[in-house]
């Protein structure tokens, strides 16, 4: 699907892998919706972005909010493509260091916002693109974000490293069950990336994470998820897939 001209939604765009991807897009020539929490820099970003840019504040667990970004998107034109970036992470013990067993509300709240999100974004934008009318056979492609934690989740990633795997493993069912509507399906797996989340490390945890990736030996770029991104948009063929992103790295256990 050719991006220029086409409009788009990223959710989680006010920031880190959202925001990289939201200005790759508005950078191909897209006309895009940011869609983010209340209190994030969301509107802030849709302004220095430009005036093909528009901000919603929406949970994406919300339906009726997640409805309303979505009316936005089909101001700018029939809705060709979402990015879906917003998520979080969250860690907890299977049993406390008193042997107590872990926070069963922690655990919904993170498998509620990453995966059910994931599902209740995924199952709304596909009901508005399957409206649209077929270019080049495509109405609509949906990019999802899942992690390598859902391969390879570490001690104390339970909550985190389950929701992300149900997003690797709704991917082909979805792509499957949307092809006879030509809506393609992808999902993007991050290594560990330079994002805000981790500026609250201090600089020698930030190195030693760094030097676990074996190729490039650094963090993950944004740029560089939004770029892959951008190609799955622009890559009719690529469809069902979980692709990895991130220098070859494999989490240990801890």
């Amino acid at each position: 699907m050719n991006i220029e001209g086409i409009s788009a939604l990223v959710t989680g765009g006010a920031s880190g892998l959202g925001r990289a991807t939201a200005e790759r897009l508005v950078g191909a020539g897209a006309k895009l919706v940011i869609a983010d929490l209340p209190g994030s820099a969301g509107a802030a970003v849709a302004r220095e972005m430009g005036a093909a840019v528009r901000f919603a504040a929406a949970d994406v667990t919300n339906s009726d909010e997640m409805a309303a970004v979505l009316d936005l998107c089909d101001t700018l034109g029939p809705l060709g493509a979402v990015v879906h970036c917003a998520g979080r992470g969250g860690a907890m013990r299977i049993l406390d260091k008193a042997g107590e067993p872990g926070s069963l509300d922690h655990y919904e709240m993170i498998v509620r916002i990453n995966l059910i999100g994931s599902f209740n974004v995924l199952r709304l934008a596909a009901a508005r693109m399957a409206r649209n009318t077929p270019i080049d056979g495509e109405r609509g492609v949906i990019v999802l974000t899942a992690s390598i934690a859902a391969y390879e989740g570490q001690i104390g990633q339970i909550p985190y490293a389950s929701s992300k795997a149900g997003i690797v493993g709704m991917t082909l069912v979805a792509a499957r069950d949307l092809a006879q509507r030509g809506i393609r399906v992808c999902a993007i797996a991050p290594g560990v990336f330079d994002t805000p989340i981790l500026d609250k490390l201090p600089a020698e945890v930030k190195s030693g994470l760094a030097a676990a990736v074996p190729n490039p030996q650094r963090l993950g770029r944004p740029e560089e998820y939004a770029k892959l991104a951008a190609h799955i948009i622009d890559n009719a063929m690529l469809n069902g897939e979980v692709i990895r992103i991130d220098g070859a790295q494999r989490l240990t256990p801890r």
